[in-house]
């Protein structure tokens, strides 16, 4: 495809970066990027992306916008309280990029919906707050060959990595499991903001960087975060990084794998 004249003048700060230009500008265009939820993280994560030109963007989330959202999910106004999370995301997203496609879902992920949906995109965020869905997440990604940028928060913290085990050329490269064994079934859903509090901005800061970690995976820029955890300490206004490495004993991606599907996901 060729570049228009307005896409030249939207997109001409990529252009110009001799890593993008007009090659690259056209693969984001072609690309279609899944976020597996519209909150604190997706919501930054969401609004880049559509700023950057990814040419087809999913959003998944069965929640509606309340009140209590609005201290850290920038993508939702006060006037979309009450409406599903999907359609204001939507309508922001297409206020700063009306040239794009947005799929919403608005529906939770579950084992009977992952494969059909993750098949339709090339890359998944996950902006989830939950553990099963992040185990669902890093299954279905795996089965469908899908690279992940994964995000989460905690207080005044936050985690950064990316997942490309199942993606074509990375078998040897690590899952979710690798890195988090799966938690036990009385205690599936670990901690949540909604329990323990989120410093709204700190949102802001990891979804930023899930949404440069994603357009790196798309130009195939740099470095990959795949094996590599980012913690971000706000406190102490720090980041670290922890080297990690595919385990031969997971249960999904190592030599004996138990999970053979994206529905046998189990938690115990």
């Amino acid at each position: 495809m060729e570049l228009t004249d307005n896409q030249f003048e939207r997109y001409a700060r990529h252009l110009i970066l001799d890593e993008v230009g007009d090659e690259g500008q056209e693969k984001l265009l072609n690309s279609k990027v899944l976020c597996v939820g519209a909150g604190g993280l997706g919501s930054p994560v969401l609004m880049y992306l559509a700023a950057a030109g990814v040419g087809t963007i999913g959003i998944i989330d069965d929640d509606d916008v309340d009140l209590s959202n609005l201290q850290r999910q920038i993508i939702h106004a006060t006037s979309k309280v009450g409406t599903p999370k999907v359609s204001s995301a939507e309508d922001t997203l297409l206020r700063i990029n009306p040239t794009i496609r947005i799929n919403t879902h608005r529906m939770r992920l579950l084992p009977e919906n992952a494969d059909n949906i993750f098949s339709k995109y090339d890359l998944i965020v996950d902006g989830s707050d939950n553990f099963p869905t992040r185990y669902l997440i890093n299954d279905a990604a795996y089965f469908n060959g899908k690279i992940v940028v994964s995000g989460a928060l905690l207080r005044f913290e936050g985690q950064l990595t990316t997942f490309r085990g199942g993606a074509g050329g990375h078998n040897e490269e690590p899952c979710y499991r690798c890195l988090f064994n799966a938690p036990s079934s009385n205690n599936s859903d670990g901690f949540r903001c909604e329990d323990v509090g989120i410093l709204g901005a700190v949102a802001g800061v990891i979804g930023t960087l899930q949404a440069t970690e994603v357009l790196k995976e798309l130009l195939n820029l740099g470095d990959s975060m795949s094996g590599q955890l980012l913690i971000f300490d706000a406190m102490e206004m720090s980041f670290r990084k922890i080297r990690y490495k595919r385990n031969l004993s997971c249960a999904l991606c190592g030599d004996t794998p138990t999970i053979l599907n994206s529905a046998g996901a189990k938690f115990d």
